[in-house]
């Protein structure tokens, strides 16, 4: 019967602590934006400003000499999305133009490009790309070499044979045949902004007590600090989830990122890694005392590791080794690839499981050290 006495009396407590912390939420508007706001904030900026594809880029054409076979590699050009083909009546001017940045590459079509063709030989062109950024130069010469694969089908289509072709190649792409980047960063972006709304979220929390001298009056009532935690845990991750909801909302509808996996797998990974990002938080809200330095850290700690090392926008697997073992102890790193599977290729166990089981692991520490470093304080 004391037992059932404890129980009931813990709850009472707890729910007392929810209520506080539920209110405190509605009068301080700034946690409602955190949640709600920055993720549509973020998703729009960065959903629409951050893009690996390379769409309608200028390129110069020069052609020696105008024959058949030169004037339908450049209509193919033309029609193509990839790029916006300027003619230029020689190769220095066209040279000139890269230089200034006009153009991305330049396409030269020599006087022997027609014979070339009829012999079964491509020396009669040349391909220049401008450097200076590596990865729009790639995809440039990716693209100029997928016209001339597809320029050169059409050709053989139509029973003008350009070359021999021993092996016929078909290309399938898995998981996003559409090739958009847009649907390989919108996961990873939820993921990363995820990251900074749990950690800003409970990072102020415990550190705006301190300041505030509240702390002390909860330290002198019969609540435990396992209550305290739980009772500023539990609105907050509903909260989160609130902005988690949002952000797969917004990545559905308005980026049409496919979600071939199940909501319910979507759903039980999610609030793991949130519990994960709200310990974080609460961890450095406990040490710092002071909502700025606590703000400031978060970012710094959390944000900013998730969004380089996480393989949001940049592959781990082509960092150095010392960096890939420190992006083991980004929690990101685990969800972004959860994320990726569940969006892009659907329920792969192999994937959703151990990363899964990692991010509750990391859960179980942080929560671990919050009760140890918190107990200290109060003795």
């Amino acid at each position: 019967m004391n037992d059932n006495e404890t129980l009931q009396e813990k709850l009472t407590r707890i729910s007392a602590m929810v209520k506080k912390e539920t209110i405190q939420i509605f009068r301080d508007p700034s946690s409602l934006a955190i949640a709600i706001v920055l993720p549509v904030f973020l998703l729009l900026i960065f959903g629409y400003g951050v893009s690996l594809d390379a769409r309608h880029v200028p390129i110069a054409v020069v052609a020696d000499s105008r024959t058949s076979a030169s004037e339908g590699f450049v209509a193919g050009l033309r029609q193509s999305p990839w790029f916006v083909p300027r003619s230029y009546p020689n190769i220095h001017e066209a040279i000139g133009a890269l230089k200034r940045k006009d153009v991305d590459g330049i396409l030269w079509l020599r006087e022997d490009f027609g014979r070339s063709i009829q012999s079964f030989r491509t020396q009669g062109v040349d391909v220049v790309v401008n450097g200076v950024d590596d990865n729009t130069a790639r995809l440039v010469e990716g693209y100029l070499t997928n016209t001339w694969a597809t320029w050169i089908g059409l050709r053989n289509l139509r029973g003008r044979t350009l070359t021999f072709q021993p092996v016929s190649l078909d290309v399938r792409i898995w998981f996003n045949p559409n090739s958009r980047s847009r649907d390989f960063l919108v996961p990873g972006l939820i993921a990363v902004i995820m990251t900074l709304i749990g950690a800003l979220l409970t990072s102020m929390v415990i550190a705006r007590e301190w300041e505030r001298g509240t702390l002390e009056s909860l330290f002198s009532t019969p609540v435990t600090i396992g209550e305290i935690l739980i009772g500023k845990f539990i609105p907050y991750f509903i909260l989160g989830m609130i902005g988690m909801g949002v952000s797969v909302t917004m990545g559905r509808v308005l980026f049409a990122v496919p979600l071939r996996g199940t909501l319910l797998v979507l759903l039980i990974c999610s609030a793991l890694f949130l519990t994960t990002a709200l310990g974080m938080g609460l961890v450095i809200s406990t040490i710092s005392k002071n909502q700025f330095v606590a703000g400031q850290i978060a970012i710094v700690f959390t944000f900013l590791p998730a969004f380089i090392l996480s393989g949001f926008i940049f592959d781990i697997h082509s960092m150095p080794l010392f960096i890939r073992v420190i992006t083991h102890l980004i929690p990101a790193s685990y969800f972004v690839t959860i994320l990726q599977s569940v969006f892009l290729a659907g329920n792969i166990p192999g994937i959703i499981i151990p990363n899964a089981i990692t991010l509750f692991l990391f859960s179980v520490f942080l929560f671990g050290v919050l009760i140890r470093i918190s107990r200290k304080r109060i003795l």
